[in-house]
């Protein structure tokens, strides 16, 4: 995590100190904490413009810092007073904290290579339930569910399935992930180290047209993803979980690492 004054100076103090660090940029250090990084961590400075940089023995942002912004306009155009800018720590566009979410998802990676069937199925339910709690407080319905696999040689595989209808129903949710999970690990390859499951392309809740053949099941799992989200909002988010999520128990239960979810 990275807090600064604005948007460039936040995203360089967060990159520095990866994947647990904290870095506090205060306003009257900025050059201080500019000036002896590499050239490179400046926005726009990529193999062609450090060449560039190179050919003028220029290796610090401080060194870009004291250059005259007349000859980086000349070795780069518009883009020589924006570099000139960042250089000094000064970067004036807003932050705009709030956009559409465009997925939602939820994953875990474990301290060793989870090697049973019963432990991910586990954990998949855990995550799904998860991500459909959230869905449903933000009264989205997604039509696409994915899968995230990171194995044990740290390989990571992506897969998706859409829906015949958007959905915010845990056991819709969960079934299209379980069934993805049989799919893509057979027994030679049971050694994962990240499982992870989301859900997008959203549609507005008030536009989705009920099926007139909605199936009771359907409609039962709805009331009972009802009745747990009122126990945990009351109770909290550990007050309830479906029985099969207890299945790894508390010695097969790895705490997630903060930074590994989404």
């Amino acid at each position: 995590m990275g807090v600064a004054p604005n948007k460039f100076l936040a995203k360089v103090a967060s990159d520095l100190e990866k994947p647990n660090g904290f870095v506090v940029v205060e306003p009257g250090r900025v050059q201080d904490f500019l000036d002896p990084l590499p050239v490179g961590r400046l926005w726009g400075v990529g193999r062609v413009a450090s060449q560039v940089f190179d050919e003028l023995g220029i290796r610090t942002i401080g060194q870009v810092r004291r250059l005259p912004v007349e000859l980086l306009h000349q070795k780069f155009g518009r883009a020589g007073e924006h570099l000139w800018q960042l250089a000094h720590g000064i970067d004036d566009r807003r932050v705009v904290p709030d956009r559409e979410a465009k997925s939602i998802s939820h994953e875990t990676t474990f301290a060793a290579d989870v090697t049973e069937m019963e432990i991910l199925r586990a954990w998949l339910l855990e995550l799904t339930e998860q991500v459909a709690w959230r869905l449903r407080r933000h009264r989205l319905r997604g039509r696409m569910v994915q899968l995230k696999l990171r194995y044990g040689d740290f390989s990571t595989i992506t897969r998706a399935q859409t829906l015949a209808r958007p959905t915010n129903v845990t056991h819709d949710i969960r079934e299209a992930a379980a069934a993805m999970l049989a799919e893509r690990l057979p027994a030679r390859r049971l050694q994962v180290r990240l499982i992870g499951v989301g859900v997008s392309g959203f549609e507005n809740p008030d536009q989705v047209q009920r099926n007139l053949f909605d199936d009771g099941d359907h409609e039962r799992q709805g009331r009972l993803d009802a009745v747990a989200d009122q126990i945990k909002e009351r109770f909290g988010t550990d007050a309830l979980h479906r029985a099969s999520g207890l299945l790894h128990g508390a010695e097969h239960r790895p705490v997630p690492r903060p930074d590994e979810q989404c």
